[in-house]
């Protein structure tokens, strides 16, 4: 892989405001994924989404992307169609870094996700800090031409992972013209994901339909 100029994310205007809320009106909800890509997990995500023409924001980290299928399963990812954010190159809580080393991490992310799509300017519109610690990164990632995402809505599926217990969370978390947040990596997430593909489904026969999140 070659490694890729610093374009900006491609977020049109940012602001260090998370955006907390879905496009359209109604019985509208946007499914936002982090901590992949993640091998099976995200496939079959990637599989219901497919087969249900929804679109939806994988915030990915860097270091799976370089594992073992993640750039396959990244490719994957943008190839039909959904959104990617920026989540970092690992799972570090980044609130309390200085905004340099904070920059260094985001552009080492980006330079990772486009060399892995081989697109040194592929649209990354999104950052969202992990573990929802913000510190400075939402002011380094608007410089840097991402829009922060919320971390609202979550299913606390890294505590369980029981069908169960995460289908009734994930009822309780689609409302109405706001995000969602899931997760298809960081361990295994197979409860999550039949969760998702159980209550998405629900939701479709119900009349909701799911979009991305509004712009700024």
């Amino acid at each position: 892989m070659t490694s890729a100029p610093d374009a900006p994310g491609g977020a049109v205007d940012p602001v260090a405001e998370p955006v907390v809320r879905a496009q359209g009106t109604g019985l509208v909800a946007a499914l936002t994924f982090d901590d992949g890509p993640n091998g099976a997990d995200t496939e079959r995500l990637l599989d219901l989404l497919r087969d249900t023409s929804i679109r939806a924001v994988f915030a990915v980290i860097g270091e799976n992307v370089l594992a073992r299928g993640g750039a396959d399963l990244l490719r994957r990812t943008v190839a039909e169609g959904h959104v990617l954010c920026n989540h970092s190159m690992s799972f570090a809580d980044m609130g309390g870094w200085p905004a340099e080393r904070v920059a260094d991490d985001l552009r080492a992310t980006l330079r990772t996700i486009r060399d892995a799509l081989g697109d040194p300017a592929a649209p990354v519109p999104y950052w969202r800090a992990p573990n929802g610690s913000w510190g400075v990164t939402a002011g380094v990632a608007v410089e840097l031409g991402m829009q922060p995402l919320g971390v609202v809505n979550t299913i606390q599926d890294w505590e369980v992972q029981d069908v169960e217990t995460l289908s009734a969370s994930l009822r309780a978390a689609i409302r109405p013209g706001e995000l969602v947040l899931a997760h298809d990596g960081g361990g295994d997430r197979s409860g999550t994901v039949t969760a998702v593909e159980r209550v998405v489904r629900e939701r479709l026969a119900d009349g909701w339909t799911f979009t991305l999140p509004l712009p700024r």
